[in-house]
């Protein structure tokens, strides 16, 4: 679900333009991943309160793994920053807000705006120019963000809208964090900043979901439960963004980036085959619209060097 490319993979691999049929298949599988989750969050909360859900999310990111790899050397800071705003902030957030305020389809597409947070956070911090490409691709963005906001349906609220541009707005804040930790080891990265995300998620879940909640859900939980937290760990989590910066450490980001537009194509289609939220013809002008500004934001530096 990276739409740039994160600092934090191993360098010193050759990088390439063109991707063999097998790595676009690898992108592919990974994008289906983290699109189908969105239905998985959904399943796993049914059973679990979110909070709670995204805590046991980030137990099973940190364990066994930990074990294994060495933690990364940055800045203790670095991690509890990353981990906060990972946890907390996005996952936290976003799970709140799909627990009974957005449809999963709606928020695997609005969620993709934190690359327009991320620009936004490079200006302020990096002071980066905005390129007019990028005000057009914004524009069409907000537009689509309008056109659902205008239409109201059951399952999504004004409050899980925005919600789910909170959760992007801190992925996007997760992002300036990693963008200045270096070439360090991705994987340990995650992992051992997820030490920083579920105590703070459990906490907030004993303060407002209560322990008999909590404990309740635990005790109860069936075989087919535990697994969507294990897919969203291990699948989403592990593999997903492993396998991400693999290709990333590889290719040009040019290349690589644009297969993430398949996010909210999977995460939208999943959401209405398997949940039976519905595709009326406002939700697919939105989509075309939110999608377009991110394919246009990606895009277009790549024309402008293919003119050049």
């Amino acid at each position: 679900m990276l739409s740039r490319p994160s600092p934090f993979f191993l360098s010193g691999c050759p990088v390439s333009r063109s991707l063999p049929l097998t790595h676009i298949l690898l992108a592919t599988a990974i994008t289906a991943v983290w699109g189908t989750n969105f239905v998985v969050m959904r399943i796993g909360l049914n059973h679990f309160p979110p909070l709670l859900f995204a805590a046991l999310r980030f137990v099973f990111v940190f364990l066994p793994a930990a074990f294994f790899l060495k933690r990364p050397k940055v800045p203790i800071l670095q991690l509890v920053a990353y981990g906060l705003l990972v946890g907390a902030g996005q996952f936290g957030i976003l799970y709140f807000a799909i627990s009974g305020h957005i449809t999963p389809g709606l928020a695997s597409l609005i969620v993709q705006t934190q690359v327009f947070f991320t620009i936004g956070l490079a200006i302020l911090i990096e002071g980066d120019k905005v390129k007019a490409a990028q005000w057009l691709a914004l524009v069409l963005a907000v537009a689509g963000i309008v056109v659902i906001g205008l239409h109201s349906e059951r399952g999504t609220t004004l409050l899980g809208i925005v919600m789910v541009l909170a959760a992007a707005a801190s992925w996007a804040g997760s992002n300036a964090v990693a963008r200045r930790a270096g070439p360090v080891n991705h994987l340990a990265y995650v992992v051992w900043s997820a030490l920083f995300s579920f105590p703070p998620l459990f906490l907030v879940s004993w303060i407002f979901e209560g322990w008999p909640t909590m404990s309740d859900a635990v005790m109860t939980a069936s075989p087919a439960i535990w697994l969507t937290v294990l897919w969203q760990s291990v699948g989403n989590t592990l593999f997903g963004y492993t396998a991400w910066v693999w290709l990333l450490s590889r290719y040009q980001p040019a290349t690589i980036a644009p297969m993430s537009l398949l996010v909210p194509v999977f995460g939208m289609s999943a959401s209405s085959l398997l949940l039976g939220e519905p595709l009326p013809g406002w939700k697919v002008l939105a989509a075309g619209l939110v999608m377009g500004g991110l394919a246009l934001n990606m895009l277009w530096p790549r024309f402008v060097r293919t003119d050049a």
